[in-house]
């Protein structure tokens, strides 16, 4: 028997003692505050509580360890020093998607008790063992500043309070809640009755499956059903553009990659799914898979009913090859990107019950409800009607979370056997199904004449999508439509191929092609201006996109505001001894021909209660802040009574959540949903408004394809724009990061810089240290800690400064901000290395060379 206190209630435990305390807290005392980002690797720091006066990571920490411990999670805290921690996080901008944040509350706790006046050095110190994915530390460290001079002067501090207008910097929705762990994520969630699932994967990248065998298996005690591709009523195949990702690979069938499911077993508890998983054996007929993207362009089908390039995107203006020939400065290179793991902290999970109804109830994480809705009622045979989904904000995308995981599964298993069922992957299960950002190869040549002018450029780049389409195709496009950067280019020939190989699916990640192609073109410019002797800041002024010239697609582009980005750092760039500097531009909305559309529903329930639905996910960008903030900026309601809801139930349908669209497209909705409302309100109260619902939508129908037979071609209905700069200190080490954005309008000032942080700080990662390495079709490693991300004391100064150039289209003249924020870096930084040592840099991740 093991006793031990437990936010002042003791407690027995006489099971398992070699039990975490984090499977403790979390499956026996229901304590969710503490949180599961890495499987029990003890690498992320989000399940940290405090024990005997010191924080510790439960997920490492044994159940034997803790006899007469005193143990303490955020619920047990004094109120008021948990109070004024969680809102100094809220008040500074340190809550984005929030899932690690209870985790960091905890470790302030510890450190400011033990040392109330901590320096920023000490601060980065005690986070080490913490990651976050999305804030890039700096709002982090603020708050804990924020804290312990608040607790030093003993003051109650209150949640900003604000207009919740347009403009300010009003704090994040829900984040109180979600800081202190009392706002769910998916796998908080309990019903009664529910039962819990895991996935038996493929032992091959590519092998023909020719018995599944699960009478062991099934023999389990506590093991319900066991289900296989025979079981699926509906549709076999999915996918977000191709219907080729198979849902679970059939007797007879053959795999695709190491993240192919082969059955599913729903059992009373998840570790008695995981055990019986691995009592199901397989036979198979291994086969040799396609691992090399070169070799399977033209090598064996990983797809019979369709080649493995099985997209091109290509277009050209002017005669490139003359122009080459008579352009006095050409530079060129094989430029090579890296397979990169999203590392969201929350890892995949889903839960779905039966409505009652002949239907199924999903509660999902994904980027798209609406795209949840589809595919499910696909597997399941149903009309759409029949699946509700329903949003819980999750804790980090970045483009991961698109892709149908394990929504698919879980709902299967609800409906066949018609009992609420969970469905949460383990850490390596992540990394092993979920697409990832696209491998690139890049052979670039870019020209300039005498005069320092742009005059051509000539592309081929080649993407490995891996086993599955997922959005492959369209991220080839952006590397294809983004190649000529935030320049004029006259004259370009281009070719962008999107090959299947049986490698890891490659799909949507935060820039979307637009950072890997980046990254060669800046460092091809800074080799014209060693050549000829051009200043490398005057060089990229002067060949910049400004309001009437083309993109390398022919896009005629307006409220371009490179030029002011560049103005704004260019004294940071001139006076410093090691510098490197790059632009970037990247679209908002899918359009190359497809519609970007929103819909948005506004509901006065009473004076004191107003629903705002619409269809696009939280996952700690803010998509929901600039939901609400645009209602207060066109009618005036205050912000306190608003909620904000999605739910496939109002039949709003919405596009998935990706191309820096969200805010432009929700924010356009409202304002045109919100024109009744504010009539109305000239002469009637919310509370005579009661019960009445408002709906509007916008809608962009009119882009096309790069290379359509347009006269006035438009791609994007927008775009953004950046300009940073990496200054490296007098050893080559990285000081900081100066990073100007133009949001044409900045809708939130704090959140706008907690989101180019946080990208700045994955664009470091990925220049730096962030790889996904395979080998013959397998991972090198499944485990969180070998992903290279960045931790805070590693983590350089980042300025950001914000320029506002109104675009055409957006609401108030706003632009999409959430990719473009590590658009640029990588070619900055790689500018940088080489104003150091002298060495261009073709391959990421990348490192400094000797002086």
């Amino acid at each position: 028997m093991i006793t031990f206190i437990l936010n002042g209630i003791k407690k027995s435990y006489s099971g398992n003692p070699d039990k975490s305390l984090l499977d403790y807290l979390r499956n026996d005392q229901k304590i969710t505050s503490v949180k599961d980002g890495c499987s029990g690797e003890g690498v992320c720091g989000a399940c940290t509580v405090e024990i005997n006066g010191k924080a510790k990571l439960s997920c490492v920490t044994k159940m034997q360890k803790l006899e007469g411990a005193n143990i303490l999670t955020p619920e047990g805290f004094p109120e008021y020093v948990k109070d004024t921690i969680a809102k100094a996080f809220v008040n500074k901008g340190a809550v984005q998607c929030g899932f690690c944040t209870p985790g960091f509350i905890s470790r302030t706790k510890v450190l400011l008790q033990n040392n109330p006046n901590p320096t920023i050095e000490e601060i980065q110190k005690a986070i080490k063992p913490h990651l976050c994915r999305c804030t890039g530390y700096k709002k982090i460290e603020d708050a804990i500043e924020f804290a312990a001079e608040a607790l030093q002067k003993n003051k109650k501090l209150e949640i900003t309070k604000t207009s919740g207008k347009v403009g300010v910097s009003h704090p994040k929705y829900q984040a109180y809640q979600t800081a202190i762990g009392k706002r769910n994520f998916v796998d908080d969630i309990s019903f009664d009755g529910m039962l819990y699932s895991a996935l038996k994967f493929s032992d091959y990248p590519k092998a023909k499956v020719l018995k599944i065998n699960t009478k062991k298996a099934k023999k389990l005690k506590g093991v319900h059903k066991i289900f296989t591709a025979n079981d699926i009523p509906g549709e076999k195949k999915v996918g977000l553009i191709l219907q080729d990702w198979s849902v679970m690979i059939a007797e007879g069938n053959i795999t695709h990659y190491i993240g192919d499911v082969i059955a599913g077993v729903v059992a009373d508890t998840t570790k008695i799914a995981r055990k019986a998983t691995k009592l199901i054996e397989v036979e198979y007929e291994v086969l040799k898979p396609e691992t090399d993207v070169f070799k399977a362009i033209d090598g064996k089908r990983v797809h019979p009913e369709r080649p493995n390039n099985f997209n091109t995107s290509q277009f050209t203006i002017g005669d490139v090859d003359n122009i080459f020939a008579k352009s006095k400065y050409i530079s060129s290179g094989k430029f090579e990107t890296q397979r990169v793991e999203h590392g969201f902290l929350e890892k995949e999970s889903a839960i779905a019950r039966p409505d009652g109804k002949g239907g199924i109830e999903l509660f999902s994480q994904s980027q798209g409800v609406y795209e949840d809705r589809r595919q499910v009622a696909m597997i399941l045979g149903l009309p759409e009607e029949k699946v509700r989904v329903t949003l819980v904000p999750n804790g980090g995308g970045f483009g991961g979370k698109e892709d149908l995981s394990v929504q698919g599964h879980v709902s299967l298993f609800a409906f066949l056997l018609n009992k609420p069922v969970k469905l949460t992957l383990s850490r390596s299960e992540s990394i092993k199904l979920h697409p990832k950002r696209h491998p690139v190869f890049m052979d670039m040549k870019v020209a300039a004449d005498e005069n320092g002018k742009l005059t051509a450029l000539k592309l081929r780049a080649i993407g490995d999508t891996g086993a599955y389409a997922s959005v492959g195709d369209k991220v080839l496009e952006r590397v294809a439509g983004h190649a000529a950067g935030g320049y004029y280019i006259p004259a370009i020939d281009i070719e962008a191929k999107t090959v299947y190989t049986n490698n890891i699916p490659c799909g949507a990640m935060r820039g979307f092609g637009a950072n890997q192609v980046t990254f060669a073109l800046e460092v091809c410019l800074d080799d014209i201006c060693k050549q000829a002797g051009f200043d490398r800041w005057q060089f990229r002024y002067d060949n910049a996109l400004v309001d009437g010239l083309r993109t390398s697609t022919g896009q005629k582009v307006t409220g371009v505001g490179i030029r002011a980005c560049l103005e704004a750092v260019k004294e940071d760039f001139k006076n410093a001894k090691y510098a490197g500097i790059a632009c970037g531009i990247k679209n908002s909305g899918v359009g190359n021909g497809m519609i970007d559309d929103s819909k948005v529903k506004i509901k006065i329930v009473s004076e004191n209660k107003v629903v705002l639905s619409h269809g696009w996910t939280e996952m700690g960008q803010g998509v929901h802040n600039m939901a609400l903030q645009v209602l207060c900026q066109e009618t005036g309601i205050n912000p306190e009574i608003i909620e904000v809801i999605v739910d496939t139930e109002d039949q709003i349908k919405t596009g998935m959540t990706t191309s820096s669209r969200a805010t432009a497209l929700v924010g356009l909705a409202i304002i045109n949903s919100a024109k009744s409302l504010k009539e109305d309100l000239k002469t009637k109260s919310l509370n005579q408004l009661s019960g009445k619902t408002y709906q509007g939508e916008f809608v962009c129908d009119w882009t096309s394809k790069p290379g359509a037979d347009v006269k006035d071609p438009v791609i994007h209905y927008s775009y953004g724009y950046a300009a940073q700069v990496c200054i490296l200190d007098d050893n080559g080490n990285i000081e900081k990061i100066i990073a100007a954005h133009d949001a044409g309008k900045i809708m939130n000032p704090m959140l706008f810089e907690g989101q180019i942080q946080g990208a700045v700080h994955m664009g470091l990662g990925y220049a730096l240290t962030e790889d996904l390495p395979m080998k013959d079709g397998y991972l090198l490693s499944e485990k969180y800690r070998d992903l290279g991300i960045l931790r805070a004391h590693q983590t350089p100064e980042i300025i950001v400064k914000g320029v506002e150039v109104k675009d055409p289209v957006g609401p108030y003249g706003a632009k999409g901000i959430g990719e473009i924020g590590l658009v640029p870096t990588a070619g900055a930084i790689a500018n940088a290395f080489c104003k150091f040592d002298g060495k261009q840099k073709f391959k990421l991740p990348m490192k400094k060379g000797k002086k």
